[in-house]
């Protein structure tokens, strides 16, 4: 099979089946990981897709020809192999899957002890040349083949999840749960005999074929299988998730979309509760709701780059306890400072139920005081000439101009962020504003004007 670099990505491995990414390449990495790390026992799960099987083949037989015994965990979503990684102290994990991507795609999200996060400047470029030489260096004759040990952690996972609320103070709340037909649902199976919901399941079982399409909530096409649920039940609360579940999606009691920024600062606020004078990591791609409702808690708001390594490295070095990205990423000091897409609805779900409001009315002054663009991917010829050009024009008179992942540009009552893509030729615009939905509408439009010139 051809060897290709173009799955080797940023912060993982991701490529279409199989001339991007085959079994081939799968061996390969689990070779590559076992002599670059060190590793003597690896954690391995996949998610639904068709090709996940082949791929758990080659992979195990890649790491255990090298000597490191395997922890296979099954079906299972990303933060259950980050789970695995760190609850049983092993030397790493490794989780085949594409999330949200094509069903003709797959892929690796590589981890080192503790859960620590493997990307291009921590191990990934290494890995990436010997999977593409084929250069390894030679199994000793003393070297004894890896074993094969499976493990369910379904019940020690759910153990930890319930952890982050207070049982006896949910209420008994009706919820629609999406799971895409994806990973999430034998999740939801687990946790539902020791939660009070009732629970509306859509597209629960697990089909890599993705009959009801690809399961990526982000899509505006996507979102209206929760939403109308939703509404045809009275339900509370909708979920959705996407196929690997390091991501969750909210929608109101009226099928209305939550923006992944809002929960960000809400989330902080609920562990500021706990945590007094606490840092919070957030990103700077949307910011003033998040700082200000930090700030108001008696928290330390800190700023990182955005993308999971980055995020991830500075919760540790701040000793943070919690961190959230725009984009639907929650980080929790708990959780071996990962990402989890189960945490954070079950946390949203506790405070409702203290607060006893629908969750519209918990957001709804936050959307009025910051209205927000959303997230607007533009395909650009040469990034780089545009953001200069934006430069140009923006940077004089500005309050406030930050350079810690693209360019961020502030005035009195409206605010911005552009930043190229890792992987493909595209730019990001973020826009929001003060109490002014129209200045922050008429603000996008401009930018993109100037963008798609």
């Amino acid at each position: 099979m051809e060897i290709k670099r173009d799955a080797f990505k940023a912060y993982d491995i991701r490529g279409r089946v199989p001339d991007e990414l085959n079994e081939e390449m799968a061996y390969r990495i689990g070779r590559a990981y076992v002599d670059i790390f060190k590793a003597t026992k690896v954690a391995v799960g996949h998610d639904i897709r068709l090709s996940g099987p082949s791929f758990r083949n080659a992979l195990v037989w890649g790491l255990t020809e090298a000597g490191c015994d395997v922890v296979d965990i099954g079906l299972c979503g990303t933060e259950q192999i980050y789970f695995a990684t760190f609850h049983l102290q092993l030397s790493g994990g490794i989780m085949i899957t594409a999330s949200h991507n094509p069903k003709d795609y797959n892929g690796m999200k590589l981890v080192r002890a503790e859960s620590r996060p493997i990307s291009a400047d921590s191990g990934l470029k290494e890995i990436e040349e010997q999977v593409v030489t084929g250069e390894f260096p030679p199994v000793s004759q003393d070297i004894v083949p890896g074993q094969v040990i499976y493990v369910n952690i379904m019940q020690d996972y759910v153990a930890h999840l319930l952890t982050y609320v207070e049982q006896a103070a949910l209420k008994p709340l009706k919820v629609v749960v999406n799971a895409g037909n994806g990973a999430a649902g034998a999740v939801i199976d687990a946790l539902e005999p020791f939660l009070p919901f009732e629970l509306i399941k859509v597209n629960h079982e697990p089909d890599g074929s993705f009959p009801n399409g690809v399961p990526n909530p982000l899509l505006i096409e996507n979102r209206e299988a929760t939403a109308r649920v939703v509404r045809e039940h009275g339900a509370a609360i909708g979920i959705a998730w996407d196929g690997d579940f390091d991501r969750c999606f909210l929608f109101d009691e009226q099928g209305d979309f939550i923006e992944g920024y809002y929960l960000v600062g809400f989330l902080a606020q609920a562990f500021l509760r706990r945590y007094a004078g606490a840092k919070i990591i957030y990103d700077p791609r949307l910011t003033w709701n998040t700082v200000e409702l930090v700030e108001q808690a008696g928290g330390i708001p800190v700023l990182s780059k955005s993308g999971h390594a980055f995020i991830k490295e500075r919760m540790r070095r701040e000793d943070a306890v919690y961190g959230g990205e725009m984009s639907a990423h929650h980080y929790f000091k708990e959780f071996s400072y990962c990402d989890s897409g189960m945490i954070p609805w079950l946390l949203v779900l506790e405070i409702m139920s203290r607060e006893g409001k629908p969750l519209s009315e918990l957001m709804r002054a936050r959307t009025a005081c910051y209205p927000v663009s959303g997230e607007i991917n533009n395909t650009v010829a040469d990034a780089r000439a545009v953001i200069a050009r934006i430069e140009e024009q923006y940077v004089p008179g500005a309050l406030k101009v930050e350079r810690v992942d693209g360019l961020s540009v502030e005035y009195e009552q409206w605010r911005f962020n552009v930043r190229m893509s890792n992987t493909e030729p595209v730019l990001r615009l973020n826009v929001e504003s003060r109490c002014d939905r129209e200045l922050m509408a008429a603000k996008t439009e401009e930018l993109l004007a100037l963008i798609r010139a």
